[in-house]
């Protein structure tokens, strides 16, 4: 792309001005256009990042999306300031995506940026500028110029100042030379105040300098360190773990500064025989993930089943891009996709394994490891931003093939895609709801394949309304697996009538006999149990028993839900928390009690009922640390829990051998959720979560706790027939206009002031019945939770046809009507957000 110079005649040579459009991790509709300096014409490519200033002092990475020769005619364009990169860090695979993504989901391809790249890849104005720890400002300062000198006076006084101050301070257009310059010169470090920037993670290491590894020379340095035996020490603890005398090969890689210092050396004599020129330390960039071996002794072996299923997957692959697998729970899936990831890496190309849970991955990654070890990388928001950039270019250089990962992992830069695996593709963890873009992951992957040319393979025992309505079109291929693995067999599902035991007053708190004497009697076998509640805290909220007081968020339109642990009153919205008062601010009474139950409550009760049980809980409180999810699955899995109470996230994909027994609370609160997906959403939940229990030859059972014997979809519960309750589900999709059969598009007007929102809604919803069938268009509303973060929130809600409409024209005269309210000064500080596909 993009030489430098054109011949015209004899050996005269022009330079070709060349323009670059750079994609900005900001929300603009448009490429900015930017000047190439002569200088980097031969370098800058499509998909490298540049520095370029954007506004009048903002200062940020973008991406190379275009070179031409066509100057914009709007504005001047300003100079690239500065090339990152020797080789580009993005494809034009990713960039096809990203033009994808912001069309389809009425975003900005900036906003699709901003969410798929690490953010250790970027550079900002708020990028602050140090002193070297290391650097010595007194003896140092000699060989700085006068513009280097003033920099490092004035950091020497403040500690740290941002870019845009360096600017300042310097008052020329070529600051970020004079910033460069120091940086090398090791005077100033780069960081971020708030996000990491991408380092390679390094350990110190020493070696003999090359002079010593001659027998003679080395035998003449023992004689003489035998004065100093402290030397001596150092010397021999090398040689004992780097025998140079039988190898002097073994020297170049030398040993481990941190393995050096545990064999109790002196550091002081270490640092002695450096400065002596008898040792010298170097460094070597490692891994941050630790690389597992193969494990030679792991053979997969298919049952007869799994072989006709892999079979009937390849051969529907032949004929279409997608199959849709349909295997219950239990039933092996994960041995399948194995199997085919090892094909599609035998022929070179690269594998997407997705799955919708970080929880999720810590038990496929242990069971993937033992058959790709480091061929394997694994990419999610547990890591930090420096090893997220380090799988990103692992898959570039070709170091992972493979990538398992949760929605986010399809913005990495693959460009020899083979397969791409969606596992519990149903699961709604798949959308992203904020920030923009508000992407749905299968559905990208989809895309993603598309473009790559590669297949798709979509798993699940309960599969989406919208995946199996288009296998059963024929748009895509399907699979169905109704075995489970080995001699395991599908739990018994037995039904707890909470209102029977509340009237005979044998209900223990929130849990029934039926499931207090079942999990009495697991325990009693040394079996382990999962308790599944999709509510996490103490207690939804807390009310006063003598004037009804309940607290509220101050920001949001909701009540505090009470977190025991932490003793305070929370808002799961925005984050708000406060101290439980100990008596009602509006009455001044002490008889505040907890009203309903979460995960923390019902971990407090079974702790009470079952005093000898270990007893640990799996939400989103106990799991933000690190690796707290590896720590309690493992834990779990190697008998040290006995009983797990968890959210959503015990629900999917786990799979333990000792669990027999599985409850299951609230399923009348799923149910009556006001979502036309509630319905789907229960029976999801419920057979996942079913599905944990008696998964080897120990028979499993299921105890789901309900006011109401009689709803129907309990008997498609119990019956795990999904085809029956898709028949009977799907007449209702359509009568009603919901998806399959029509697309959903959720707008969201937000502010400040409630009269103003109200208003802005009737106008935008009356704006958009010019253009669209009014039976077509919901609202204006106030949603469920009508105010989050100080701000006012009313949606409509648009019905489309799914093949009868242009889409694209549809999403154009939306953005128009948008557009036209934003005019109106009375509307101008409206945010008006997009959400398509929103459940």
């Amino acid at each position: 792309m993009g030489a430098l110079e054109l011949n015209t005649s004899g050996d005269h040579q022009e330079r070709v001005t060349l323009f670059a459009d750079v994609l900005l991790p900001v929300p603009i509709t448009n490429l900015f256009t930017y000047r190439v300096p002569f200088e980097l014409n031969e370098f800058i490519d499509v998909g490298y990042r540049v520095i370029v200033q954007f506004g009048k002092r903002k200062i940020i990475t973008g991406i190379v999306a275009k070179i031409h020769e066509n100057p914009p005619v709007v504005y001047q364009a300003k100079y690239i300031i500065d090339l990152l990169d020797d080789q580009p860090i993005m494809n034009t695979y990713q960039l096809d995506l990203y033009e994808w993504l912001a069309g389809y989901y009425m975003t900005t391809m900036g906003e699709v940026l901003n969410v798929g790249m690490p953010s250790g890849l970027k550079l900002s104005s708020e990028s602050k500028i140090q002193i070297n720890p290391e650097f010595d400002f007194e003896q140092s300062i000699i060989g700085f110029s006068n513009q280097e000198q003033l920099i490092l006076d004035v950091l020497e006084r403040d500690r740290v100042i941002t870019y845009g101050e360096a600017a300042q301070i310097l008052q020329i257009k070529s600051y970020l030379k004079i910033i460069k310059s120091l940086i090398a010169k090791e005077a100033i470090l780069i960081f971020e105040e708030v996000k990491e920037k991408f380092t390679p993670k390094k350990e110190t290491y020493y070696r003999l300098t090359h002079h010593w590894l001659q027998k003679e020379y080395l035998e003449e340095l023992m004689i003489e360190l035998e004065k100093r035996p402290k030397q001596m020490d150092v010397l021999l603890a090398y040689l004992q773990e780097v025998p140079v005398f039988k190898n002097k090969e073994l020297n170049i890689g030398g040993i481990l500064k941190k393995d050096l210092k545990d064999k109790g050396i002196s550091e002081s004599s270490l640092k002695t025989l450096e400065k002596n020129l008898v040792f010298e330390h170097f460094t070597k960039v490692i891994p941050r993930f630790s690389i597992p071996e193969h494990d030679n002794g792991f053979t997969l072996k298919l049952t007869e089943q799994q072989k006709i299923v892999k079979t009937e997957i390849l051969k529907s692959l032949e004929e279409k891009q997608t199959v849709l697998l349909h295997g219950i729970t239990g039933s092996g899936k994960t041995e399948i996709y194995i199997d085919l990831i090892h094909d599609v890496l035998e022929q070179g190309e690269q594998v997407l394994y997705l799955l919708p849970e970080i929880a999720l991955t810590t038990q496929i990654v242990t069971r993937l490891q033992k058959v790709f070890a480091d061929r394997m990388g694994v990419y999610h928001s547990k890591y930090s931003d420096n090893e997220r950039v380090e799988v990103w270019k692992g898959l570039m250089s070709g170091k992972f093939p493979l990538i398992i990962g949760v929605r986010s992992s399809v913005f990495l830069p693959f460009d020899n895609l083979g397969l791409v695996i969606v596992d519990e593709e149903h699961e709604f963890s798949y959308k992203q709801y904020d920030p923009a873009p508000r992407y749905h992951a299968r559905d990208v992957a989809q895309v993603l394949a598309r473009i790559h040319h590669a297949k798709v393979l979509m798993g699940t025992a309960t599969p989406s309304f919208e995946s199996f309505y288009l296998a059963q079109e024929g748009k895509y291929g399907f699979v169905s697996l109704n075995e489970r693995y080995g001699e395991a067999k599908l739990p018994k599902i037995i039904y707890a009538d909470l209102t029977k035991e509340r009237k005979q007053k044998i209900i223990k708190g929130d849990i029934t006999s039926v499931l207090a004497e079942k999990i009495g009697n697991a325990l009693g076998k040394n079996e382990q149990v999962i308790i599944f509640q999709n509510r996490r805290g103490y207690a939804p909220y807390i009310s006063c028993e003598e004037c009804a007081w309940i607290p509220k968020c101050n920001s949001c339109a909701v009540s505090l839900t009470f977190h025991m642990y932490y003793n305070q009153l929370r808002c799961h919205y925005c984050g708000h928390h406060e101290r439980l008062p100990v008596t009602c601010p509006a009455c001044g009474s002490t008889k505040l009690n907890t009203v309903g139950f979460g995960t923390e409550k019902l971990e407090e009760d079974l702790k009470l009922m079952f005093p000898e049980a270990r007893i640990q809980r799996m939400d989103l409180d106990t799991t933000r640390r690190k690796f707290s999810y590896q720590k309690i699955i493992n834990d779990f899995e190697q008998g040290a829990i006995d009983i797990l109470v968890g959210t959503q996230m015990v629900s999917k994909g786990l799979d333990f051998d000792n669990v027999t027994l599985v409850g299951v609370f609230d399923v009348d609160r799923m149910l009556h959720f006001p979502d036309f997906r509630s319905f789907e959403r229960t029976y999801q939940l419920a057979v996942q979560v079913s599905g944990r229990s008696g998964r080897n030859e120990k028979p499993g059972e299921v105890v789901i706790q309900t006011t109401n014997l009689k709803q129907p979809i309990l008997h498609y519960i119990t019956r795990q027939n999904f085809l029956e309750y898709y028949n009977h589900e799907i007449l209702e999709r359509h009568k009603y206009k919901y998806p399959p059969f029509y697309r959903l598009i959720r707008i969201t007007l937000k502010h400040r002031e409630s009269g103003i929102i109200h208003k802005a809604s009737e106008n935008l919803a009356n704006k958009i019945k010019i253009h669209i069938n009014k039976n077509l268009v919901l609202g204006p509303h106030e949603p469920m939770i009508s105010k989050i973060r100080n701000f006012y929130l009313m949606e409509i809600l648009i019905k489309i046809h799914r093949t009868n409409t242009d889409l694209a024209k549809v999403k154009a005269k939306l953005i128009e009507a948008a557009n036209l309210l934003k005019q109106d000064n009375a509307f101008r500080q409206v945010f008006v957000v997009f959400d398509v596909d929103p459940y």
